[in-house]
């Protein structure tokens, strides 16, 4: 559909950016926290640089939240990390990690921007692995419950927006590269368990937000890549379906409507896949009912038919942000996936596709009905300083300038949408790429070397410098999404 005008948001649209704990704060032995099973995992990352500083979220807090007042936010996602508000497995509160989050809390609202918060954000305790199973075990739940019902006490009085597990179906789906399958034997199997275990920690935290705290609102956050058919061929288009289905659609559903679909339940029949589910179990993910949807969305993939018999190839993502490094997967007699030609790739061979946000927007307002947020979406690129020490990141200008008039034009199809808040605020660490892997709106004035050979944070600069789509990002969102214009400052 087209329209003749440029496409308008509500009066009362948020705008803003996000962030998650591990990859933005360091501070990783302070203030009280202990290890992260995420902190190990990045630490196998080089030669990036691991998450002991990151971007140094933790000590200067508000000189960010003064940038983002700046800039007009009138929202910021983020992350509480586990092990800084419950350091062991006593379960003892941590009255540091509360007041940092307290604190960072109170200094958003100062400025009026709206906090939204993620529980859990890739950073699973050490101690919930070596002592509990980690989320190979049902222990964890009562720890996630415990979690839970700490945070909405704690900041439930200010915080009305809340987000579940993000990305629970990339955790899933790719498991090794985020480490969710530390410790597991025979993953293709044991990896449906840990998600239904997932499954019932996101409906704790849905149950509880809703008894705990007044007003609050609480949704998932899939990762949302909209798989299109390589051609007309009828084969391709149920390769793409497929591929929906075992890298989203199956997590969509379940969240929605408390219950495993009937693809899911078959593709377990078929690959002799048994799930510890309860009775019990059932009755609870019944309960939690979401309130809306949280939507990461970065690009678009490709599928076409895959032969029974032809070879298995495993996802194997572009390390180096050299183009030209993707490869593709394949999964014998359910789905491939292959480059786009209509489409342009980042330096990391991520699509660039704006209409996919539209797509994404439209497909799950279509299925679901739910409003939705925008919690991620932005350009992972290669950035240096220019000689005038500034940065002049055209190219993110046009991709955010292209991917949020899509978000305006799936409004003017009638999907409800509340936010938007793109990845991420300032530079912070890649979840493999370090900070190499650029996303902000504000530079931070470090590099991996740096931060891998700095034995002191207060030896490196990390001055915060305003990248160019800082200013118009500022322009467009004061403009509630009128002002499009190219020109800076």
């Amino acid at each position: 559909m087209y329209y003749k005008e440029d496409p308008k948001f509500p009066e009362n649209f948020m705008w803003g950016a996000s962030s998650a704990a591990w990859q933005v704060e360091g501070g990783v032995a302070e203030g009280g926290r202990t290890p992260a099973m995420i902190d190990l995992n990045s630490r196998k990352k080089q030669p990036y640089a691991d998450n002991s500083i990151a971007a140094d979220h933790y000590h200067r807090y508000k000189e960010d939240v003064a940038l983002m007042a700046e800039c007009g936010f009138s929202s910021y996602r983020f992350s509480l990390s586990w092990s800084r508000i419950i350091p062991h497995s006593d379960g003892k509160v941590n009255s540091e990690g509360i007041k940092f989050y307290n604190d960072l809390i109170d200094e958003l609202i100062k400025n009026n921007i709206t906090p939204i918060v993620t529980i859990y954000h890739y950073d699973l305790p050490v101690w919930v692995y070596e002592e509990l199973g980690g989320w190979r075990s049902r222990k964890t739940i009562d720890a996630f419950e415990h979690l839970c019902k700490v945070c909405f006490e704690n900041f439930g009085d200010r915080v009305k927006y809340w987000l579940s597990l993000n990305e629970q179906n990339m955790q899933i789906c790719y498991g090794h590269w985020l480490g969710t399958s530390a410790g597991c034997t025979d993953w293709e199997k044991e990896k449906w368990d840990i998600n239904h275990i997932m499954n019932l920690c996101h409906a704790k935290a849905v149950v509880h937000c809703h008894e705990m705290v007044e007003g609050g609102k609480i949704g998932p956050v899939p990762g949302y890549v909209p798989i299109y058919p390589k051609t007309c061929n009828p084969g391709d288009q149920i390769a793409a379906m497929n591929a929906e289905e075992l890298t989203q659609k199956i997590w969509n559903d379940t969240y929605v409507y408390g219950e495993y679909s009937g693809f899911i339940k078959k593709y377990w029949e078929t690959h002799d896949v048994h799930p510890d589910i309860r009775p019990e179990d059932l009755e609870l993910m019944k309960k939690a009912k979401i309130d809306f949807i949280a939507v990461n969305c970065y690009r678009s993939n490709t599928a076409y038919e895959s032969k029974i018999d032809s070879e298995r190839q495993e996802y194997g993502l572009n390390k180096f942000g050299i183009k030209g490094q993707m490869q593709w997967p394949n999964v014998p007699g359910e789905y491939a996936f292959c480059s786009n030609p209509y489409v342009e790739y980042t330096d990391w061979d991520w699509e660039i596709d704006p209409q996919a946000m539209r797509y994404s927007l439209r497909y799950l307002w279509n299925h679901y009905r739910l409003p939705m947020m925008i919690t991620e979406n932005g350009l992972g690129a290669n950035e240096t300083k220019d000689a005038d020490g500034q940065v002049h990141d055209t190219a993110r200008i046009d991709f955010l300038r292209d991917q949020i008039y899509n978000v305006g034009l799936a409004i003017e199809d009638g999907c409800e949408v509340i936010a938007y808040n793109p990845w991420s605020f300032t530079d912070l660490l890649s979840t493999g790429n370090g900070i190499k892997k650029r996303y902000g709106l504000v530079y931070i004035d470090t590099t991996d070397d740096e931060l891998v050979n700095c034995k002191d944070v207060s030896e490196l600069s990390m001055k915060r410098i305003k990248k160019d789509s800082f200013y118009w990002y500022s322009k467009l969102i004061k403009s509630n999404g009128k002002d499009w214009g190219k020109e800076m400052k």
